[in-house]
């Protein structure tokens, strides 16, 4: 049975839902009809007033405008920039919703199989919050349990974000970005599958065995579901933790960040497509120096078939030699389609400022400039005011997440102020690179794992 405590709190969950989508269409409305006037919307106050009808719903379309925001043109500056600022988080479920939820996916006795089981959440995220909890076998765990309804919420929010794209039409946008939308709807459906994230958490687990910089936590599969995940506890502490500790500890854990990301990119075409500091924590030595990273969460993965990797590394040389035609095949590998010399030096801007700190062979930081706050601005305006002038262009859709990766990583290395040769890195990592064998390890490592083929690589 359902209490009128618990009814009404869904009850405010729907309504909430109804007023936020009514605010952000109201939003739509006003900057549509102004257009259609012929004024100029102001858009500095339509921005905080969709950033005010959002933020009445701290769930997953948070994830999505700070993802947006990243992006250059993806959304109007005004707009990115207070997006970016929203939160993602929820509020966390109290135990009786706890204790229904997890009868719902192990049963009645579900607690019997736990040897205990922690009733404050020890994390909250967008989709769900996590539980410490204890096996019989005495190893520390973590539930990962989904929050209840979270299907409908997504395709909720996924309304709004076609708002948000309804809004960007009517102010002469430099891309297009029907592509993007697909992809992001595609992702965020798949972080509500649990069971695939547990198949990513294997794969990781299997790239990485052995590896001294990189831990991943043990599925067990018996106490897990498509909504519940349990996994083994890995300690460790927060990343923020190691940014005043000597240069390096805070270059061990940027290396280790480096290969956690690149050296499955590029040998097996999956990524980390949600970087933020939140999904890791650092290990310690036996001397109490930082030693390596935990990857902890799995749910916004991004695979890719052979060929994009291929596109991907002929941009870096292309860049590294000045070899134009061999960057005109990669966009054409990625997607990006009639292209003109002036788009091709446009978005060879941003590929110079993702790719910059692996072009130069020395030791240094991964921006000259460490202001967090305005990593990647001042390019994303040359890309804006160039694409103004001569665009749009239509983003392929298996850009969207590599882009978010690439600028979330960028962003860890800021804090933890690396000082890297990152050109030897990627040199390293990308060094016998073989698409033939990018494919057979695809195919081996995902069908152990449980993680679907990317569509090109079938």
């Amino acid at each position: 049975m359902t209490s009128d405590k618990e009814r009404n709190r869904l009850t405010a969950r729907v309504q909430r839902y109804g007023r936020v989508g009514a605010n952000v269409g109201g939003v739509a409305a006003r900057i549509a009809s102004t257009r259609l006037l012929g004024l100029d919307p102001d858009r500095d106050r339509e921005a905080s007033a969709l950033a005010a009808a959002l933020g009445g719903l701290k769930g997953p379309i948070m994830k999505v405008a700070q993802l947006l925001a990243t992006i250059p043109e993806a959304l109007p500056a005004e707009y990115a920039a207070e997006l970016g600022q929203l939160q993602s988080q929820a509020p966390p479920m109290g135990w009786p919703f706890v204790r229904r939820r997890m009868a719902a996916e192990l049963g009645p006795d579900w607690e019997s199989r736990f040897a205990s089981f922690e009733r404050e959440a020890a994390a909250s995220a967008s989709l769900g919050q996590v539980h410490r909890a204890r096996a019989h076998d005495g190893r520390s765990l973590a539930a990962k349990l989904q929050y209840p309804d979270m299907q409908s919420a997504v395709e909720a929010d996924l309304k709004q974000l076609a708002l948000l794209f309804i809004i960007h039409r009517q102010l002469r946008p430099a891309i297009e970005t029907s592509e993007m939308k697909e992809e992001i709807a595609a992702r965020l459906r798949e972080e509500l599958d649990y069971a695939l994230e547990a198949g990513h958490m294997r794969l990781y687990a299997m790239i990485f065995a052995g590896d001294p910089l990189i831990r991943v936590p043990e599925v067990l599969p018996e106490l897990s579901t498509q909504r519940l995940l349990t996994m083994t506890w890995l300690e460790g502490r927060r990343l923020l933790d190691y940014t005043d500790r000597p240069l390096e500890e805070r270059n061990q854990i940027a290396r280790a960040m480096f290969r956690a990301w690149w050296y499955p990119f590029s040998h097996y075409g999956v990524i980390h497509g949600d970087p933020h500091l939140g999904n890791y924590t650092v290990f310690e030595d036996e001397a109490g120096k930082a030693a390596g990273i935990n990857l902890l969460d799995y749910g916004c993965m991004r695979t890719f078939a052979p060929k994009f990797i291929q596109g991907v590394i002929d941009l870096y040389r292309g860049l590294l030699n000045n070899d134009r035609s061999l960057v005109v095949h990669a966009y054409e590998t990625w997607g990006f389609a009639g292209l003109s010399n002036e788009l091709i030096d446009i978005l060879s801007i941003w590929a110079n400022f993702i790719y910059g700190p692996m072009l130069e062979d020395r030791v240094r930081t991964i921006a000259e400039d460490r202001n967090i706050g305005m990593y990647g601005r001042r390019e994303a305006f040359k890309v804006h005011q160039g694409l103004r002038d001569k665009g749009p262009v239509k983003v392929p859709r298996e850009f969207v997440f590599m882009d978010r990766a690439a600028i979330g990583l960028g962003g860890v290395f800021l804090h933890l102020n690396a000082e890297l040769n990152f050109h030897r890195l990627f040199d390293d990592t990308i060094a016998g690179v073989d698409l033939g064998d990018v494919a057979r390890r695809q195919k081996e490592a995902f069908v152990v794992a449980g993680v679907p083929l990317p569509e090109a690589s079938v």
